[in-house]
Order: C-alpha cells, then structure tokens, then sequence
C-alpha cells in the first residue's frame, strides 16, 4: 500500500492530454508552447516536446533552469526585474533559444544590458493587458513604442505580442499589431496562453501561439469549465483517513500542505477537492495536515485506514507543494519521478 499523502501521476492519461492537444494545435496551424508550471518534471516536458510541441513556456527563471528541456526554445513569461535576474536569463540566452514578455521599458534595458555583457542575445514579446488586469501594456500605442525600443536595443529582437489568458476580443491585441506594423515593424508572433479556453483559440484572428499548462494534468477547476472529463484527470492526491469521530466527519492525512488552498471556479467554492470514491463528500476544511471531509451520514463513507484519491483543485499548485510524484501506467506503479523544478519561484 502506498504511503501517504503522495501525488499520483497516470502515465497514460497524461500522454493522450499531451496528444489532443498537440492534435488540436496542428489541425489549426497553431503553435503549441507547453507551460511547465503544472508539472514541473523534465520527463513530462521532454514528452510534450516529442508529441511536436514547439517549446516551452516558464514562469520563473528557476523553472527553466530546473525543467527547460535541452535544445527546446523557452520563453519566459513573467517581468524579469533587477540584475541577478537578468544576468542569469542571459546565461540561459548562451545556452540556448530563450525569449521573454516584457511590459515596461526598466525590464527591456535591464535585459539588454545584460545580454550584451553576456554576448547573447534573445526575443522580446510584448506583454498587452487584454482584460484581466495583471501585467501588460495598457494601449496598442504602448505596445508600439515598447516594440519600437527593442528594435532599437542591442542584445534583444523583437518577436511579437503576448497576453493571458486567451481574450475572447482581441482588438486589444489586433489593434497592437497594427499599431506596430505602421510604425515598419513586423509582428512574428502573437502568444495567447489559457487551458479554459484552449480549444476556442483559432476562433482568434491572428493569434500564431498557444501556451497552456494545466491541460497535461487536469484538475477540478478544468472539470467545472468543460476543458476536462474527471476520467481524463492525470493528477491525483493519495490520502488515508486517519479518523472518523461522527457518521457525518472523516479526517484525511492530507490538509494544505498537500492539496494547496486554492479555489475552483465555476464549482461550490466551499470544498478544496474532488474525492474520486466519494463524490458527494465535500472536502470542507483543510489545515495543515488534515482534511476535514464532510459525509453524508445516511450513505457509506470511508473507514479509518482507507485510501482515497482527490483531484486537486488546482492541479500547479498542489504539484508544487510535492519532493515527488508516483507515477502509473495502466493501473500498476512504474516509478517514483522528482519534482524538478518544485520550489523554483526565482
């Protein structure tokens, strides 16, 4: 029996997410960049690129240290900001074809500057706020004079336009690249990124790229929005029940530190997890080390040293909180595989 809490990993069910959406992304003449965030795991990432996917995607620069697969083109996609940043982004240039978002003209030269120094150089996509109010330029003549300086910096090129998740009106991001086009610069690439609205990117006039994470593993937000059947989920948390005081209350050996905290949307907010054997359980409060499951008395709930499997709410986040992960295939244990790139939030 399986020591517990673990993270479980279908073999199985991951390559057949990795082959729709590589199978999607070819039938539309559409990049595929895979977000490594989710996984975390140079085997999984060197899977997606041989499934035809044309690079990676990394938030941090500590993920593509860790996780980057060797000869794949990353791209960055988070503001890489101060010079220890920045210096190790072009060593990451030296070694190999790395290209980054950036919002502001501190990231552009702070990158520039270090990539010179370096003897490298690497793209710039820049990053347009299309709606979710995060990072990213705030009008298409923003983007434009941002365009316009990289063209004009040594070390750096300019590749295109970037923005998340996947707008449903892209005239922010059209109007960009209008903006940047009558000023003699041609737009490369246009990168949208999303697992929830993935299969709806072609419907986007213009968008070159997807970049998506989530779709590998699945999770219980990508149930409640349609992206995901509960039998296509990868990702499972193994858990035992270490104790049943009422009929209506069982205590799971794995809280926060385990499942992470994080909400579904879309979904009753109030439960951190779907518990595979029990469905109408609720995963009702979560402290460190213990889950407190919710039951309804009248039905058959687990026992005191029964394992149970959880499909996370959100899949990056509870990855992110495991040394390892146990991996199957076709229902038997195959390996334990390390979580590379866990922790790495530098």
């Amino acid at each position: 029996m399986i020591d517990t809490p673990a993270l479980l990993v279908d073999l199985d069910t991951v390559d057949r997410n990795i082959e729709r959406m590589q199978r999607y992304c070819d039938g539309h003449g559409l990049r595929l960049r895979a977000h490594v965030k989710t996984h975390k795991m140079r085997p999984i990432a060197q899977r997606q690129i041989q499934a035809g996917a044309a690079g990676l995607a990394c938030q941090k620069i500590g993920e593509a240290e860790a996780v980057g697969s060797p000869g794949a083109d990353v791209l960055l996609t988070f503001p890489l900001v101060g010079t220890t940043k920045s210096r190790r982004f072009a060593e990451l240039a030296r070694a190999g074809a790395v290209s980054v978002a950036a919002d502001s003209e501190t990231v552009v030269r702070g990158l520039a500057e270090a990539l010179q120094e370096a003897g490298a150089e690497a793209g710039v996509l820049v990053d347009c706020d299309t709606g979710f109010g995060r990072t990213g330029v705030q009008t298409p003549e923003a983007a434009a004079e941002l365009a316009e300086l990289v063209e004009a910096l040594r070390g750096v090129r300019f590749e295109g336009l970037f923005t998340h998740p996947a707008p449903a009106d892209p005239a922010g991001l059209l109007g960009a690249r209008l903006a940047i086009e009558r000023r003699g610069i041609e737009v490369q690439t246009i990168s949208v990124g999303g697992t929830a609205h993935a299969f709806r990117t072609h419907e986007l006039e213009g968008v070159t790229e997807l970049r998506v994470g989530t779709y590998v593993y699945g999770d219980r937000a990508c149930i409640a929005n349609g992206t995901t059947a509960i039998e296509d989920c990868a990702l499972r948390v193994a858990a035992t029940v270490v104790s049943r005081p009422t009929r209506d209350r069982a205590v799971l050996d794995a809280g926060s530190k385990t499942l992470t905290s994080d909400r579904a949307q879309g979904c009753d907010p109030d439960t951190y997890g779907l518990v595979v054997e029990y469905p109408g359980a609720r995963v009702a409060r979560l402290y460190e080390e213990h889950a407190v499951l919710e039951l309804d008395p009248s039905l058959p709930g687990p026992d005191v040293c029964e394992l149970v499997t959880i499909i996370p709410n959100h899949a990056c986040g509870a990855v992110n909180l495991h040394d390892s992960a146990e991996i199957y295939r076709g229902g038997v244990r195959i390996d334990t595989w390390a979580i590379d790139g866990r922790g790495a939030v530098r």
